[in-house]
């Protein structure tokens, strides 16, 4: 059996959240030194004193527990009792608040949450010390290759602690240290990382008002819980943090000038064989960790990247029934279970969210696979903090979100438990969601306070969604692209299938379903479907290969395969790569965002008119309708973006070599013509039906800002952008003038509709002269930037080294573009600033004028 050489390098713990998933700072390099207070004298090093007899150390008064170490309590001191087989063995530290004093603030902190996380090795050192190693991984080797000993060479994992033995135990098969100290003290890796208490605004540790609560031992994990008083400024959390950066403050700061957390320290220990990884597919959205291999007969380095998720495995029994296809038993259930300080009336929707992923698993050929339970309260062996155990934590938080992280192995992938966050106030935002996008077909959306049986249903929903993540799923916000338009309004056909093939999209309510259409909550609301089933397949099921190449290459002929059968099971998304991308957008629905946004519409209008009595409510201060109208608006958009996005858009569809098919193409012409004829429609024709009066006197000072004119403003910008327009112009060079919409026909098409009323010499009013004004200083911009140089970006969330996409700006033909369009509106304005009749019109014309001259010659 050939040994393997882990080495050393960075480990930050992957952890999965709503929207996106949130990563913990660790902080980075060891405390240092030795920790006081160790052994016999407790002096400000490690002691040298030789072990003593295990009965002089653990006396007659020791409380003993056994488990993975054997915890034993004398008086107030701690001891580990560590098998000489344990030391080696890596160690996953995970630290979680358990409680925390109130907090305000962008970055406000809640019990239940991940404080620090990192991976850890007991080790004997010389002069009877056992060392304390964070291990750091990054690069692999095969301990028979030559190549090993460069790896070790440069890789070095950091002592972070030295621990004094006390003794031997009694038949001299493991070591006894003292721990009080080293878990009292302010001690990275069990307690906050440095950047963490940069981030809140943390002093030092108050050694007298810290201490340790309990130390539970059990087969495979350690649960400390400890009670840790840091020193604070009057300012609170994030006094010292730069403003604006996700500051917390904490009321206690400011009364005691010290802060004090509850903690709990979980030590699990990580498999001795770690599971065999799922090497990763681009095509299939698996959030990912990775290692770099080497090895003697490489000639490139190999970065290995593997799917994160559970280890769900046939029993042994059941593994020839499972390979051939037959739903069997999983040896253990992925179970997860709900805080018990979550209000009664929605646990069952809670539960029932979890539940709803056992469908998926069977399509890996498991049954029972999955499934969630109320915490048992009457148990007091269980701890929520206990690493074995994964939860629901019900937050009392403002926060309008989820999320859900988790916690894995990083030598495979496999997640060892998971502790989704569920905040209090995420019933406002599915309240908004519902109302916006379902009141126009849904009754019963049309009130400020829903019933429960609604808001039941919607926080199932969102409780799929965040189990999803925590199965290791990525957001799929292309998953919706692959539902035509015309089936989002089909009764039969929407019910029995969903929205969206995917729970992991942005895809909330069916907003494209009208009135007529009659379709009922299971069209309505978001799901499990085709892709989440294959998601689960391929992560899950059996690949067969009798190594890991074999099984690679199988791996990739069943996506393959699979894409070709059914091309619902799409996975496509902004966050991993290329954000030009159309058919992959958050918060979008359909196949054709033109058809789409314009039914959106049509339910926004039938939507405001009502919002005056759906919000009404006794003793309401006009906020519901302010809050509400806020929301219809930000809805109208998102449209506005989904289909602008159209324009210039670029599709990113991952392809093998085999297949020799086209990875990137761009949006049909067609569509993208389309696109720019609903923005002049339905935006830069001022959308008058927004422009509720009645409302506005309720809701707007006069003289704040308009909210039509800065959805027309931001309108305009996003089109116009330099990144949008290079990269229509290189389309036409790579794909053709026929088949590419040109930046030069585009913001032609624009000015001729943002300028209409210079040929029919109508009179301009006020939304449209404030519109042509931001249309002459975008294109200034453009021809005469703050920044002499500038670099494009194609799409992919980073530089482009491309050489013709970036040095002076006036290198690129949308320089030439603008002004070329400059010179030629110049010419229009003028003339039709001789002819018109309209005061205020002759007045604008003649301003405009004068700026494009300045923009022209700024000098």
């Amino acid at each position: 059996m050939k040994k393997r050489l882990l080495a050393v390098g960075l480990l930050v713990g992957t952890l999965s959240i709503a929207q996106q998933r949130d990563s913990i700072p660790t902080g980075g390099g060891a405390r240092g030194g030795f920790p006081a207070g160790f052994g016999l004298g407790g002096g400000g090093g490690a002691s040298r004193t030789s072990p003593r007899p295990f009965k002089e150390i653990i006396t007659d008064k020791a409380v003993s527990k056994k488990g993975m170490f054997t915890v034993h309590k004398v008086d107030d001191r701690y001891y580990f009792e560590i098998p000489d087989s344990m030391l080696g063995r890596e160690i996953l530290s995970v630290t979680r608040f358990t409680k925390v004093p109130a907090t305000t603030g962008r970055s406000s902190i809640y019990g239940g949450e991940i404080a620090n996380q990192q991976t850890l090795v007991f080790e004997k050192g010389p002069s009877n010390n056992i060392f304390l190693r964070v291990v750091t991984l990054m690069n692999v080797a095969d301990a028979n290759n030559e190549i090993s000993k460069a790896v070790t060479n440069s890789n070095l994992n950091a002592i972070t602690a030295a621990f004094p033995i006390a003794a031997f135990n009694k038949d001299s098969t493991g070591v006894v240290i003292e721990v009080t100290d080293f878990l009292k003290a302010d001690n990275q890796v069990v307690s906050l990382s440095a950047g963490s208490k940069r981030s809140l605004g943390l002093g030092q540790l108050s050694s007298d008002r810290s201490y340790i609560q309990k130390i539970g031992t059990f087969l495979t994990n350690i649960e400390v819980k400890t009670v840790k008083t840091f020193s604070a400024n009057a300012g609170g959390f994030g006094a010292a943090a730069t403003p604006g950066q996700g500051s917390t403050n904490v009321p206690a700061a400011n009364a005691a000038g010290a802060i004090t957390l509850e903690m709990n320290t979980s030590l699990l220990l990580l498999p001795k064989t770690p599971m065999t990884p799922r090497f990763a597919d681009k095509r299939v959205g698996f959030f990912t960790d990775e290692y770099t291999k080497y090895s003697d007969d490489q000639q490139r380095i190999e970065a290995n990247e593997f799917a994160i998720r559970w280890r769900l495995e046939p029993k042994d029994e059941d593994i020839e029934k499972w390979k051939k296809g037959e739903l069997v038993d999983p040896k253990k259930q992925i179970v997860y279970y709900i805080d018990p300080a979550t209000p009664k009336k929605w646990r069952s929707s809670l539960i029932l969210g979890v539940n709803d992923w056992q469908k998926a698993f069977e399509k890996a050929g498991f049954r029972n696979a999955i499934v969630a339970k109320e915490w048992p309260e009457n148990d007091t062996t269980m701890s929520m903090e206990d690493a074995r155990y994964s939860v629901i934590r019900y937050f009392a938080s403002s926060t309008e979100n989820a999320m859900g992280p988790e916690v894995h192995d990083p030598r495979s992938g496999e997640i060892l438990e998971s502790h989704i966050q569920w905040y209090h106030n995420v019933m406002k935002l599915l309240h908004s969601w519902y109302m916006i996008q379902a009141g126009a077909v849904d009754p019963r959306a049309r009130k400020m306070k829903f019933d429960d049986d609604l808001m039941g249903d919607l926080i199932r929903f969102v409780s799929s969604h965040e189990v999803g993540h925590t199965l290791g799923l990525y957001h799929n916000m292309g998953s919706s692209s692959k539902t035509p338009v015309a089936k989002l309004r089909d009764k039969a056909w929407v019910e029995a299938n969903g929205h969206t093939a995917s729970i992991m999209d942005y895809a909330r309510f069916n907003y494209v379903a009208q009135p007529e259409d009659n379709i009922g909550k299971t069209g309505l609301y978001p799901r499990i479907g085709d892709y989440d089933k294959w998601a689960m397949q391929w992560g899950y099921g059996y690949i067969p290969g009798k190594d890991e190449e074999e099984q690679k290459k199988n791996s990739s002929k069943l996506i393959t395969e699979t894409l070709k059968n059914n091309p619902r099971t799409w996975f496509g998304t902004y966050e991993q790569g290329n954000s030009a991308d159309p058919r992959s957008q958050s918060e979008d629905l359909g196949d054709n965002a033109v058809v789409a946004s314009d039914y959106g519409i049509k339910n926004l209008q039938r939507i405001l008119v009502k919002l005056p009595e759906w919000t009404k409510e006794e003793g309401d201060l006009n906020e519901n309708i302010s809050e509400m109208y806020k929301e219809l608006l930000g809805q109208f958009r998102l449209y506005m973006g989904h289909v602008t996005s159209n324009v210039g858009g670029m599709y990113e569809t991952f392809k093998t070599a085999e297949q020799d098919e086209p990875v990137y193409e761009i949006t049909p012409k067609a569509m993208q013509k389309s696109a720019l004829d609903f923005l002049n429609r339905q935006l830069f024709q001022t959308p008058k039906w927004l422009i509720d009066k009645k409302i506005w006197d309720k809701i707007y000072p006069p003289g704040t800002s308009d909210p039509v004119v800065a959805s027309q403003e931001s309108g305009l910008a996003r089109l116009l952008s330099a990144d949008r327009m290079n990269r229509m112009q290189y389309s036409v060079d790579r794909f053709g003038v026929d088949k590419a919409y040109s930046a030069l026909e585009m913001i032609n098409d624009l000015q001729s509709d943002l300028f209409s009323e210079l040929k029919s010499n109508k009179p301009i009013d006020n939304y449209r002269r404030m519109l042509q004004k931001s249309y002459i200083d975008k294109l200034d911009n453009l021809i005469n930037p703050v920044a002499a140089a500038i670099t494009f970006t194609f799409g992919g969330g980073g530089r482009n080294n491309n050489p013709y996409a970036s040095g002076l700006n006036s290198h690129s033909d949308v320089y030439s573009i603008a002004r070329a369009q400059l010179v030629q509106l110049k010419g229009q304005v003028n003339a039709a600033a001789g002819s018109a009749t309209d005061r205020m019109s002759k007045i604008h014309l003649q301003d405009l004028a004068d700026k494009i001259k300045k923009a022209l010659d700024p000098k």
